[in-house]
Parts: structure tokens; C-alpha cells; sequence
């Protein structure tokens, strides 16, 4: 059996599964000549770490909307670029993946929020990336406090968890023709 962290190098260069790709644990990155401590991302025992990039869509109810996902207002969002973005008390925003994924027809992957963020009450809910899925991340984050909570742009924020199977799928997510194929930007709900 091929370990998990070659297993992943190996997808990740041989057949792009993930680009940019981080082959190692990134713990520190120079910022402006300084060594900088960052919240990890890369590869890691027996998963991917993945990131987020500066594009926030902060939720707001300015307009007092219902969240309905068969009729999601967009404006209930306030677009944001920043290095560290601030999501509201008891509320949440949407990110997307500095890594665009191109999962392979016998994997299926789960994606779990880091435990550095966890363990500051913030939630990470993505769901898993189907066979033949590809695409940028949208995720959710959810600040479960009383208080404002920091995201850090290009930094670690959730496991990527891959399951390889011994056969491949009778139908993927590609041949369903799956609403979120090819997603780049961040992406609200859709029917």
C-alpha cells in the first residue's frame, strides 16, 4: 500500500488533482523579507490542507432577507477583498480555495474545517467533492461566537480527506452534469 502523503504527490503531479499544488506542510512564509508563523497548508499525513484567497462574500441582513436556497438573494452579501477577513458575531461568509481540485472518477474526498479555527468556534462546512468533481472550493465559515472572528487569506483553513476505491463510480458527478462543475469564483446556491 502506496502511504497517503505519496499517494496524494503522485495525483497531485501526475494527474492534476490539485494546482497549485504544496508538496510539503507550510508553517511559515516570508512576508516583506520577515519570517512569518501562518496557519498550515500543503500536503499533511493523510490529507491535503487546503487555503483561501483574499475574496470574501460576508453575509449581511441589511434587507431583513430569509435565507431561502431555492431563492438566494446575493444581496445579502457584501463582497470583500482583504488578508484577513472579519466575519461578523453569529454569522458567517463564503471563501473560495486558492486550489483548483480535479477529483479522479475512484475517489471521493471530505472536507473538514482545521482544528486551530475549531477550537476558536469557527465552523468550516464544506461537502464532500464527488467523483469527477473539479473545481474551486466555495466554502462556508461560520463564527459560532458572541464576537468578531479573523480569517487569514492564503492560509490553511480545512482538511481535504481523500477515499480511494478499487473500482470507479458508475456515474460521477461529471456525467450527472453536477450544478457546480467547473465553479472558479465563489458560488451562492444554486437550482
Amino acid at each position: 500500500m502506496i502511504r497517503p502523503d505519496r499517494w496524494i504527490r503522485r495525483m497531485a503531479v501526475e494527474h492534476g488533482m490539485i494546482a497549485p499544488y504544496e508538496p510539503g506542510q507550510v508553517r511559515e512564509v516570508e512576508r516583506d523579507g520577515v519570517p512569518t508563523r501562518v496557519i498550515s497548508y500543503g500536503t499533511s499525513s493523510y490529507g491535503y490542507d487546503l487555503r483561501v484567497t483574499d475574496e470574501f462574500k460576508v453575509f449581511t441582513n441589511v434587507f431583513s432577507s430569509i435565507v431561502d436556497p431555492k431563492h438566494f438573494d446575493e444581496a445579502s452579501f457584501v463582497d470583500i477583498k482583504t488578508d484577513v477577513c472579519i466575519v461578523p458575531p453569529n454569522s458567517f461568509a463564503l471563501a473560495r480555495s486558492v486550489e483548483y481540485f480535479k477529483i479522479p472518477r475512484n475517489v471521493l474526498t471530505i472536507c473538514l474545517g482545521k482544528s486551530t479555527y475549531a477550537r476558536c468556534g469557527i465552523i468550516v462546512n464544506v461537502t464532500p467533492f464527488e467523483p469527477e468533481w473539479e473545481g474551486h472550493v466555495t466554502l462556508e465559515i461560520s463564527n459560532t461566537t458572541p464576537l468578531p472572528a479573523k480569517i487569514y487569506a492564503n492560509e490553511g483553513l480545512a482538511q481535504v480527506i481523500f477515499f480511494e476505491s478499487d473500482e470507479e463510480c458508475e456515474t460521477s458527478y461529471g456525467d450527472r452534469g453536477g450544478k457546480y462543475q467547473g465553479q472558479k469564483g465563489i458560488t451562492v446556491p444554486r437550482m
